[in-house]
């Protein structure tokens, strides 16, 4: 398999604070891989790291082939890149806004003017391309973002965080378009988000903390770290139960989803736990209490690596 990013133990400072410290990574042909972490977790300078829009205190990075320190601009030339914030120019239109980067690119109008109709048909703007950018839904702009990104044919996308701040149904359609253009447009993907649901959509995933990767697999080999390990506990009153759960022996974790809990627990006590929260709560005695394993979510997995990485 082609390896597209090769990173290696790339380091960036901004004065005393380290925004990424030692982290190495690969994306494959082909493959969706998505760089997951919390807010300031390092992300952001991860891509702009490989973008070349900043430049790394130590580390490599091979992309496409090239060295990114040293064939930047052949490295660029296989990018598409879509920024966090919309940077688009708002004051012209949709086909405009994509005449531009393409002509930026140094695509001639014989080049530029068929592909940006395909591109739009394939993104859902075709009808739109007279419409100014700054009068585009967030979704729209987003979709105007990707296409902006697309049509240089780039082999590679990077997407800083391109669902934050849309509905669920505006998100959804994103990823389906997203495996759409890795299908049809033979692109590979690396995108960075905060959200566990679009990481168990990429084929392969890396865990950032504190500029770190902490852990790195398939969501599957990542989920199975867990195995056997996650309780899930349904009862009323929570007030109640959540801090009973605490304080049994084997619970690692207890942290509320919706009505009910998660509790992570020491490998071979799920048995045991169940056994003594049917004893605090008998039934009969005024609240109602169910536990059973189930597998591990991929936020699950996230949260237990923080803490270690917090307490090595």
């Amino acid at each position: 398999m082609t390896i597209l990013i090769k990173a290696s133990h790339l380091r960036k400072t901004f004065g005393a604070t380290v925004a990424v410290d030692n982290l190495s990574l690969r994306v494959e042909e082909g493959q969706i891989y998505g760089l997951v972490g919390s807010d300031g977790a390092g992300k952001t300078t991860a891509l702009r790291l490989l973008v070349g829009a900043l430049k790394a205190d130590s580390g490599e990075a091979i992309i496409g082939g090239y060295s990114l320190a040293r064939q930047t601009e052949q490295v660029r030339a296989q990018l598409g890149y879509l920024s966090q914030r919309f940077s688009l120019y708002e004051d012209l239109s949709v086909l405009e806004n994509i005449r531009f980067f393409s002509e930026l690119r140094g695509l001639t109008q014989q080049e530029w003017l068929p592909r940006c109709m395909e591109i739009l048909e394939f993104v859902g703007l075709s009808a739109f391309k007279d419409r100014r950018a700054g009068q585009l839904s967030g979704g729209m702009k987003q979709k105007l973002g990707l296409a902006s990104a697309l049509v240089t044919r780039p082999h590679l996308l990077l997407l800083d965080e391109p669902t934050t701040g849309v509905d669920p149904v505006t998100r959804q359609d994103f990823w389906q378009l997203l495996i759409r253009i890795v299908s049809q447009e033979k692109v590979s993907v690396l995108i960075t988000t905060p959200y566990m649901d679009e990481a168990s959509r990429c084929q392969r995933v890396g865990f950032i903390r504190q500029g770190r990767i902490i852990a790195e697999g398939t969501p599957s080999d990542l989920r199975s770290t867990l195995d056997s390990r996650i309780l899930e506990v349904r009862g009323q009153p929570l007030v109640t139960l959540r801090p009973a759960a605490e304080r049994l022996s084997g619970v690692e974790n207890v942290r509320a989803f919706g009505d009910r809990l998660h509790l992570r627990v020491t490998a071979g006590c799920a048995e045991a736990v169940i056994k003594n929260l049917a004893k605090i709560f008998p039934v009969g005695h005024g609240a109602r209490v169910e536990a059973r394993l189930i597998p591990a979510t991929l936020e699950d997995v996230f949260i237990a690596l923080s803490e270690s990485s917090r307490n090595p």
